[in-house]
């Protein structure tokens, strides 16, 4: 009997899957918990129309996430500090500060777990700083330390 997985099971299959499966252990296991349906044609519609509207959602997603990048792609951040003699700062510029320095200039909210810091900046100047805007789409800004 072919039916259609509605969740991961160990040893049979994935979520969303058609499988053919015996039909008392459809019967007696799969269908009682709910594990599963009878994969007819109104039930592979549903299917069908579940997966398009994911890749719809992802590819959305994205086309956000590139105009996003767009939109922030070579601005200037400045974040002024307290520094010392030397030129080092008191403490350093965390990805908090620029995220929150990015949603008071640009009016961007990012969240600061997105934004890709290489080392930790405790100087004054220029620094480039990537953004992961999406899984394959990120964002390059340049943080003015001042």
């Amino acid at each position: 009997m072919k039916v259609i997985l509605l969740a991961d099971i160990k040893g049979v299959g994935k979520k969303d899957e058609v499988i053919n499966a015996a039909d008392g252990h459809a019967r007696n296991y799969l269908f009682p918990k709910k594990l599963a349906v009878e994969a007819s044609k109104e039930n592979m519609a549903k299917l069908e129309a579940q997966k398009n509207a994911v890749v719809r959602r992802k590819q959305k997603d994205v086309e956000d996430a590139l105009a996003l990048k767009e939109k922030m792609e070579g601005k200037i951040i400045r974040i002024s500090v307290k520094k010392g003699e030397s030129g080092r700062l008191f403490g350093s510029v965390t990805n908090k500060e620029i995220a929150e320095a990015l949603a008071q200039q640009e009016g961007l909210q990012i969240d600061r777990k997105r934004i890709i810091l290489d080392e930790v900046i405790k100087t004054i100047g220029q620094k480039q700083v990537d953004i992961k805007l999406y899984t394959d789409v990120t964002a390059r800004i340049t943080i003015e330390v001042e």
